[in-house]
């Protein structure tokens, strides 16, 4: 309920609870160094500088108030207003939970000149809260183990910890967390004087900049607002949103405020300045052409919508936001005129090419309102017509799109065949994706529409399922078809519809038994336990290669196949990665190719 799944996003939740306890320390300037450690055994622990949790006895609970944290729900010092004025951690559950999560947890608490500590196995405390005697310092240790019992995945990926340490890095401008893995003797250092300013140039590292990133900050009532931004050439708007540090994917009053203001604060300064002809107007979508902002506001009492913290609903927020951003970013514009014009002329050839691209979408939504008779012609579509009981497979070349035209089920399973690489919509403008044949006919058979027109009722397929073939070309088609899918189809990755397929690259026989090999690493395995012989070893260079009955039996049967779900777990991370690996910048790409080298799985080498 409290972490979401008990796979591995919910096991690295369990980590991110205890470190939000330690940066709502941080948020009360009672806190500047975090440390989270990685152990050997399995272990996590997260120890801060704080004003260390309070271990005297509860007087209504009867018990001291360490322990009663540890195992209550609603019994944490931010639950109730009485003790932070800013947090994260709305509910006042975490660490409670993290407890309960967990096959043991010590906690230690350095508070009043004195040590505190106490060990809980399963929530349950399994000794008294022990004094370990006099300190100088101060702050709380907290160390668990999760549960095996619970979680399918129990060893934590250094990864996904790092980015969103890094993210609250930036949040806490002069905030220290160090990351130790002690598994593999890698340590992390993270530290950002300049906060947003320092985030907004690590998200455009690969691209661009018109001009310096600008900070806007201030306060209206008792809300904290910092804003940074940076335009770039990119074509499409980037803006990540936070409150109280939480990371609101789907945004809320404080963005709506944000977007708004940048659209009426830019375009009265383009016509105050004479920047327009008489017939020309820009919208908000093309003043947010190529932006990238992070906007982060602090109140005391933030106002989520479910407890995965998402939106966030508090109503006064967005003229607050709106106001400060308004007021700053015109006297910005102002006093910083080529930065202004830069970003005026930005806008104005987004709003050109939008006449444009208004044809071609016209044209998108026309089809997908009109009967499955005018729908591209190379769709081989089901018979069902109930959308959550169907399946798109979207194919490269017509010779895999043969195959798989054959081997389907045609009751519930459509195929639709895409010539080659498609066009990589992260260089290219809205117009030009729209004049790309292949891209157009992908979003028609979806049916969705896109951008501002996304409507995920009009869905026509329950499963859009991405069928490539196993090697490096295979792969990049699969990058390219991602890339217009989180651009201009996000709802259908956050809906959970996106998939991929998982072809064998070999099929392995001996006598009459025919194995199905997914990597090379596998094929050695079963080699190995076949004793070194086999009748013959065929390697598949293409889904084309398959005959109808093998394409059933491995990748397109429900019954036996295995799909990859696409989730997109950090929108942040998500678009870091797709501008670094197909943005216009080669050197960051470089960069992530030569540190992930290690990690590739198939290598196509010539010669």
């Amino acid at each position: 309920m409290y972490i979401g799944e008990t796979g591995a996003r919910g096991l690295h939740h369990l980590v991110y609870e205890v470190v939000d306890n330690s940066v709502d320390e941080a948020l009360a300037d009672r806190c500047d160094h975090i440390d989270l450690v990685l152990h050997e055994d399995g272990s996590a622990s997260v120890q801060d500088n704080g004003a260390g949790i309070p271990v005297g006895i509860h007087p209504q609970a009867g018990i001291p108030t360490l322990e009663l944290v540890m195992t209550k729900l609603h019994a944490g010092g931010k639950f109730g207003g009485g003790g932070y004025r800013v947090s994260g951690g709305l509910h006042g559950v975490g660490i409670s939970v993290v407890n309960a999560l967990s096959e043991w947890l010590e906690v230690s608490v350095r508070r009043d000149g004195r040590i505190h500590s106490q060990r809980f196995e399963r929530g349950l405390p399994v000794s008294p809260m022990r004094d370990e005697g006099p300190t100088q310092e101060h702050g709380t240790l907290v160390r668990f183990l999760p549960d095996h019992e619970i979680f399918s995945i129990t060893a934590f990926s250094l990864e996904p910890l790092v980015q969103r340490m890094r993210e609250l890095a930036f949040l806490n401008a002069g905030l220290e967390i160090t990351l130790d893995d002690r598994r593999t003797q890698r340590r992390v250092f993270l530290r950002y004087t300049e906060g947003l300013v320092s985030f907004v140039s690590y998200l455009n590292r690969g691209k661009t900049a018109l001009h310096d990133p600008v900070l806007l900050s201030g306060t209206r009532g008792t809300t904290l607002i910092d804003v940074a931004f940076q335009y770039t050439t990119a074509y499409n708007e980037n803006i990540s949103s936070f409150a109280n540090t939480i990371n609101t994917i789907e945004g809320g009053t404080h963005e709506i405020g944000f977007r708004a203001a940048v659209s009426r604060t830019i375009s009265d300064y383009a016509r105050r300045n004479n920047l327009l002809k008489n017939t020309e107007a820009l919208t908000g979508e093309d003043i947010r052409e190529g932006m990238t902002a992070v906007l982060s506001v602090k109140l005391p009492d933030p106002l989520f919508e479910g407890q995965t913290k998402t939106t966030l609903g508090n109503q006064d927020v967005r003229g607050a936001v709106e106001s400060l951003v308004n007021e700053r970013l015109r006297t910005y514009l102002e006093e910083n005129p080529a930065a202004g014009k830069a970003i005026v002329e930005k806008a104005l050839e987004a709003a050109r090419a939008r006449d444009a691209a208004r044809r071609a979408r016209d044209l998108v939504r026309r089809k997908t309102a009109l009967e499955v008779s005018t729908l591209p012609g190379k769709l081989t579509d089901c018979t069902e017509k109930d959308a959550e009981n169907t399946e798109l497979f979207v194919v490269e070349g017509n010779s895999a799109g043969g195959s798989a035209k054959q081997a389907r089920d045609r009751r519930i399973q459509a195929v639709l065949p895409l010539r080659g690489k498609i066009l990589n919509v992260e260089r290219a403008r809205i117009d030009q994706a729209l004049g790309n044949e292949e891209i157009r006919a992908l979003l028609t058979v979806i049916g969705t529409g896109f951008g501002d027109d996304f409507d995920l009722a009009r869905l026509r397929y329950g499963k859009i399922v991405i069928m490539t073939d196993a090697d490096v070309d295979g792969a990049h088609i699969r990058t390219l078809l991602l890339t217009v899918l989180f651009r201009y189809l996000r709802g259908l990755l956050e809906h959970g519809a996106i998939y991929v397929a998982q072809p064998p690259l070999y099929m392995v026989r001996k006598g009459k038994n025919r194995y199905w090999v997914f990597s090379d690493e596998e094929r050695d395995q079963l080699m190995k336990s076949l004793g070194g012989k086999t009748d013959e070893i065929q390697r598949f260079k293409g889904l084309g290669e398959m005959d109808a009955e093998q394409l059933w039996e491995t990748t397109m049967d429900p019954a036996r196949r295995t799909l990859l779900r696409v989730n997109i777990e950090d929108a942040v991370r998500a678009n870091d990665l797709f501008t670094t690996l197909m943005g216009e910048l080669v050197a960051p790409r470089r960069t992530f190719i030569e540190e992930h080298a290690s990690q590739v799985m198939n290598l196509d080498t010539i010669g």
